[in-house]
């Protein structure tokens, strides 16, 4: 995996913060205007929309107004594409720590077998 689309960094940016990915949560329960989504917090609605800001541009919400309701809806497309890159990784260190496994445990029964040797030696 050479190449990241351009909009991952984004992603994982807006997934950082806990209140965006707790706005998320709410969202993914059903369409919410902002100013109900604001209420959830104790925050300003000032500092809530800059977090629904964040997640617009990471793809992660998408706007509609309707006169001077604005209503967000999750989408979870950019999370796909978050998903492969950790599924990617993942995969790379779960086999990278498998070869880790065998080595060890080959080196650890070759210490058996040489301290039997030893002992061996040591009675004969």
């Amino acid at each position: 995996m050479d190449e990241y689309p351009a909009t991952i960094d984004r992603t994982f940016a807006a997934l950082s913060h806990p209140t965006r990915r707790r706005l998320l949560e709410l969202l993914a329960q059903g369409d919410r205007c902002v100013t109900e989504l604001a209420a959830k917090f104790d925050a300003s609605l000032n500092v809530v929309s800059r977090h629904i800001k964040s997640l617009e541009r990471a793809g992660l919400v998408q706007r509609s107004r309707g006169g001077r309701v604005h209503h967000l809806r999750f989408d979870a497309t950019p999370l796909a594409e978050a998903s492969a890159v950790v599924e990617h990784y993942r995969a790379l260190w779960s086999n990278q720590l498998d070869q880790l496994g065998l080595y060890l445990d080959k080196m650890a029964k070759e210490e058996t077998k040489n301290s039997r040797r030893e002992r061996s030696r040591k009675t004969s």
